[in-house]
């Protein structure tokens, strides 16, 4: 794993692990349901991946696609390539609705919503809280 990985809570956000990717809860939600798509190499820029990854990367946007579908019912997906202070290549990824999400709980408005993410609005996760998510999540994943 790298320091990226690390700093969104490995292991205990973790969702889905492939051979080139991880997945993980966002521990700072700005919707219900954001993510953290993390490489596990230690690149720090994109096009330094391996083809291997860039391979992989279809299926597992397509997990994660079929997941956040089931669990959040998003209305649109984004996927922001930020990497200004997490440096190894990773996407945060938003689930986009209109309104308000809620499960066990937790309800998170999308307050960009028709716009950009609003990062600001993002509500950090307590532990009690990122393990019902990060398992209710593991339940809509796709089967390998």
């Amino acid at each position: 794993m790298n320091a990226t990985i690390d700093k969104f809570g490995h292991p205990a956000t973790s969702i889905a692990e492939y051979d080139h990717w991880i997945v993980l809860l966002r521990p700072q939600a700005v919707t219900l349901g954001s993510l953290v798509l993390a490489a596990r190499s230690d690149a720090t820029a994109y096009g330094a991946l391996p083809p291997e990854a860039f391979a992989e990367q279809a299926r597992v946007i397509a997990d994660i696609e079929t997941a956040l579908g089931a669990a959040v019912r998003y209305e649109k997906i984004n996927y922001l390539m930020l990497m200004m202070v997490d440096r190894e290549v990773h996407y945060h990824v938003f689930p986009r609705y209109e309104g308000t999400r809620t499960h066990d709980g937790l309800s998170i408005a999308d307050a960009g919503w028709p716009k950009t993410p609003d990062l600001g609005s993002a509500i950090p996760l307590d532990a009690t809280t990122i393990a019902a998510q990060v398992a209710w999540l593991k339940g809509h994943w796709p089967a390998r």
